[in-house]
């Protein structure tokens, strides 16, 4: 017995938790989960195999972000230097971009 549980109860509850917490820390930050933006209705796919979203419409700005393969994220129409803007302080370059059918990307 541990903690006045039969030890098969307490494997089972333990192996019940670790799965939690590998479905809770597995999902992809790609997924654009929480990311605003994209008000316009426009959505963009990720065609590379990692993207970096960058702070500003520069090459050399800082990533403060990674996309995987095929994650959507809304977009905005702004494009710029090569750059389209997905939120605020959020740029990724155009060439790995592509828009989801139907969607309004200007």
């Amino acid at each position: 017995m541990i903690l006045g549980m039969p030890k098969r109860t307490v494997i089972i509850f333990a192996v019940l938790v670790g799965i939690g917490l590998i479905y809770l820390l597995g999902s992809n930050k790609g997924d654009s989960q929480g990311i605003t933006g994209g008000s316009t209705g426009c959505k963009m796919t990720v065609t590379a195999d990692v993207l970096n979203v960058r702070s500003a419409p520069d090459p050399n700005a800082q990533v403060v972000d990674k996309y995987n393969k095929n994650a959507q994220t809304p977009a905005e129409p702004v494009v710029q230097n090569g750059f389209r803007k997905l939120a605020d302080n959020r740029w990724a370059k155009t060439e790995f971009l592509k828009p989801v059918d139907g969607a309004n990307c200007g």
